[in-house]
């Protein structure tokens, strides 16, 4: 798979549009748990967008929200995509769920009667934070020192009894699913499968089973099984990998891009190299992924914010055009959070 094809399946060689829903669906989820990352990831898919409008779509709208789904990380996702993707991808979570909260010293009784006692919380007060949630369960007598809060609240997502939801005060708040996003139809198994497939291609094809099954978190024989649904709709290539029939001809690469940590062109895929080459331990260390800038389609320097400006750090030498379009892609980073 080629720089270019990749980057042209992310949205990122434009043409960039004003939607910050439309962005999210194309990529169906977008890592979270770096919250400035997830909104620039929508940044650098679109145009003339804010932050705020990202936040008024989990606020206002209801059109996004973020919960633990693929690989038990805090994922991005549209609302209407979150019940079937969140029947596929939380069942095998619950074991290593458990066994954390042990190590935090967690009982499972105790995690179920905090888990009630968020519940109950929501039902009452509407939307809290975290510090407020803390405060609930503290009050139960539950153990939320250490890590122990946040995998209780991880417990009562990955129930489907809470999503993050609206901004409160400059953080995500938590709500009840049942209250945030009203009923909807159950989705078979089997449909949910081909779905994931169909939509994880549409923004990461070409790509191959091994691929979908390390971004959804599971089992290759999942991954088999919703390709194999979709098998009319595919098109297989000399080297194995998957696209959509009748995809859009890659185009052209795009203008220099500034990405956020966590940005799902690194994400969706068994392998980094297309994009990271030799420069992979410059981008990842310890399980983080540091912002990076996009030239030519691949990564050639990492950044970060520093007194309100971008600071980069280049690993290759940027040529004569690509500084001035990247100064003015960070003048629009900017921007976009101020």
């Amino acid at each position: 798979m080629t720089p270019e094809e990749r980057v042209s399946a992310q949205l990122l060689a434009g043409p960039y549009g004003q939607d910050p829903v439309a962005v999210v669906e194309h990529l169906l989820a977008v890592q979270a748990q770096d919250a400035r990352g997830a909104r620039l990831a929508i940044r650098a898919r679109t145009t003339g967008l804010r932050a705020g409008d990202v936040d008024r779509s989990l606020t206002v709208d209801r059109s996004l929200l973020i919960s633990w789904l693929n690989r038990g990380t805090l994922h991005l996702v549209a609302s209407g995509d979150y019940r079937w993707l969140h029947a596929l991808t939380t069942p095998q979570l619950f074991t290593g769920n458990a066994r954390r909260l042990a190590q935090e010293g967690v009982v499972p009784d105790a995690a179920d009667h905090a888990v009630t006692a968020i519940e109950r919380a929501l039902a009452r007060d509407g939307a809290l934070t975290r510090t407020q949630l803390r405060e609930r369960i503290d009050r139960a007598g539950i153990r939320t020192a250490g890590q122990a809060l946040v995998h209780l609240l991880m417990l009562a997502c990955l129930r489907g009894l809470t999503v993050r939801g609206p901004m409160v005060d400059g953080q995500h708040a938590y709500v009840l699913v049942r209250d945030w996003l009203g009923e909807s139809k159950a989705v078979s198994r089997e449909s949910a499968l081909a779905e994931l497939a169909r939509r994880y291609l549409t923004g990461h094809a070409p790509a191959g089973e091994r691929d979908l099954a390390r971004w959804a978190g599971l089992p290759l024989r999942d991954a088999r099984a919703g390709l194999k649904a979709i098998a009319g709709e595919l098109e297989v290539r000399a080297d194995g990998l998957v696209s959509l029939a009748g995809r859009s001809p890659v185009g052209r690469l795009a203008a220099p891009r500034l990405l956020g940590a966590f940005d799902p062109l690194l994400m969706g895929w068994c392998s980094r190299q297309a994009i990271l080459g030799e420069h992979e331990s410059r981008v990842v260390s310890g399980g983080l992924f540091r912002p990076i800038a996009l030239v030519r389609g691949r990564a050639a320097a990492t950044w970060s914010l520093s007194r309100g400006r971008v600071v980069l750090e280049p690993f290759v030498r940027l040529g004569r055009a690509a500084v001035p379009a990247l100064e003015a892609d960070a003048d629009d980073v900017v921007r976009f959070l101020r």
